[in-house]
């Protein structure tokens, strides 16, 4: 349609190809050229051309003698006195009359946007209409007030549905949103947030009620570390995604993209909260990250530490067996974690002479991590005291194998004379050298080594004595890995709980 696309570009405002347009039009349709000169003097006004603006009604006025006379005198006016054109603002309302409501485009393109919408506000309180609610949606945009822009837009089509002018608005600020989205996102996984978040924020702007903005605003947020604004977005965002009939299904996609991402900030404040020794916060937050997904196996491993910290032990073991379900059963930092607590819930049990219950948490400590010798010296005084002597002394060679395993280390051992008191008194006139190279000695190392190489196979070895750091990945991938580090305190917590 021919006149559709004359008339398309003026819709989006793009009146520097509506000149381009109606110009070819005045040759090529000859029988419409009164209205085309007349299209073609108001796209000239919009671009504040007001010569040829003139030319254009002159042409007019010639083929229609009369009808434009009062339009060529605005634009005389404003040719003459552009500096004084608001002052006089209230002499050209009422001289012009009918088409002063015309002119506000022109009273906006001299760069007084505030007086200009002083004088809308005027003529809107005394009668309101679609029209005025348009231009005045025309200021707002030149004046980058989105929001006002889109309200104004939105006051004009409960006037008049059919508004094409506000459609066209209303398209056109949903297209803007849609791009600034778009280009957020190639920002985003640039690495530039900032400038994806202020992209995110003019995209709301143009559209709030695209439910996909909220989240990915909320996601930038925790990216960002500002977690009480994430979380304020993404908790909006999941109102918003309240499932109606027509749309359950999409609905119920958002809706649970936004816990996911509403889970993964409250773990990731946590873990800010956990660095800072903010323990108390930090469980609550977790409390909410499990209640917004039940299946993160992660966030049962974070809280458990939480509870270690506090000192809940029997807590933080039922967190770790809960992850320990739900995740990798040959988890690096979760075998980690299990060996410490049943270490340290053995340790209680011992000095409350639980020596049986004890030995018992020791086996499970050594079974989750049985490259730590502390735990098999801490399991043969177990076994000692409730008169499993033979237990007892394999248990007393494992740590001293355990650390030949280590290349330069062998010599160490057999050079050391100073026998250790429970070495004495289980194997009594013989050497650390002559324990080790005897055939128990041997029978031990060989299975030792076994159950070593079966536990390291099964695990990457530069993550089994530490949990990755806190990135945004690990977070995304809770099953994956920890997000919580604390090995430094774990390793003294091995080293410093000789507690007999």
């Amino acid at each position: 349609d021919p006149e559709r696309q004359r008339t398309r570009p003026v819709e989006k405002f793009q009146y520097e190809k509506a000149v381009l347009c109606f110009s070819k039009a005045i040759y090529l349709q000859p029988k419409q050229v009164l209205r085309l000169y007349v299209s073609l003097g108001e796209a000239y006004i919009q671009l504040c051309d007001f010569q040829s603006a003139a030319d254009s009604y002159n042409r007019a006025s010639f083929l229609d003698p009369g009808a434009f006379d009062a339009r060529l005198s605005f634009i005389y006016y404003m040719q003459v006195k552009p500096p004084a054109l608001v002052s006089a603002a209230g002499f050209v309302f009422s001289v012009l009359g009918a088409v002063s409501r015309s002119s506000l485009a022109c009273l906006t393109a001299a760069g007084q946007h505030g007086d200009c919408l002083k004088e809308l506000d005027r003529v809107i309180s005394e009668g309101p209409s679609a029209e005025l609610y348009v231009f005045r949606a025309r200021v707002h945009k030149a004046m980058n007030q989105t929001a006002c822009c889109l309200r104004d837009v939105r006051s004009a089509l409960e006037l008049d549905p059919e508004c094409q002018e506000a459609r066209a608005m209303q398209q056109h600020l949903m297209e803007a949103s849609e791009d600034n989205r778009q280009q957020a996102v190639i920002r985003m996984l640039s690495g530039h947030l900032q400038e994806a978040l202020c992209l995110i924020n003019v995209a709301l702007e143009s559209n709030p009620e695209n439910g996909h903005l909220s989240p990915s605003r909320g996601t930038l947020y925790r990216r960002l570390k500002e977690f009480i604004s994430a979380i304020e977005d993404l908790v909006q965002a999941a109102e918003l995604c309240e499932p109606k009939e027509e749309e359950r299904k999409e609905s119920s996609s958002v809706l649970k993209e936004v816990q996911l991402q509403l889970a993964l900030t409250f773990n990731d404040f946590a873990v800010q909260c956990f660095s800072r020794g903010l323990y108390d916060e930090a469980l609550l937050l977790l409390n909410k990250a499990i209640k917004e997904d039940r299946n993160m196996g992660g966030l049962y491993l974070n809280r458990g530490d939480c509870f270690f910290r506090q000192a809940d032990w029997c807590y933080a073991l039922l967190d770790y067996q809960q992850a320990e379900e739900m995740l990798s059963p040959n988890e690096p930092a979760l075998r980690l974690r299990l060996a410490v607590i049943h270490s340290t819930l053995g340790s209680f049990c011992f000095h409350d002479w639980y020596f049986q219950d004890a030995a018992d948490m020791f086996s499970l400590a050594i079974m989750y991590n049985p490259t730590a010798s502390p735990y098999y010296e801490y399991r043969s005084k177990a076994l000692r005291r409730i008169q499993n002597l033979k237990g007892a002394r394999e248990d007393l060679i494992r740590p001293q194998l355990i650390l030949t395993f280590h290349p330069g280390n062998l010599m160490t051992v057999c050079l050391f004379v100073q026998i250790p008191p429970m070495m004495m008194n289980l194997f009594p006139g013989s050497t650390v050298a002559q324990v080790l190279s005897s055939t128990k000695g041997q029978l031990l190392r060989d299975e030792l080594t076994e159950t070593i190489r079966v536990w390291e196979s099964s695990s990457d070895p530069e993550k089994r004595l530490a949990a990755p750091p806190p990135t945004d990945e690990t977070s995304k991938r809770l099953t994956s890995g920890l997000v919580i580090n604390y090995s430094d305190d774990l390793s003294i917590i091995l080293m410093a709980n000789c507690l007999f």
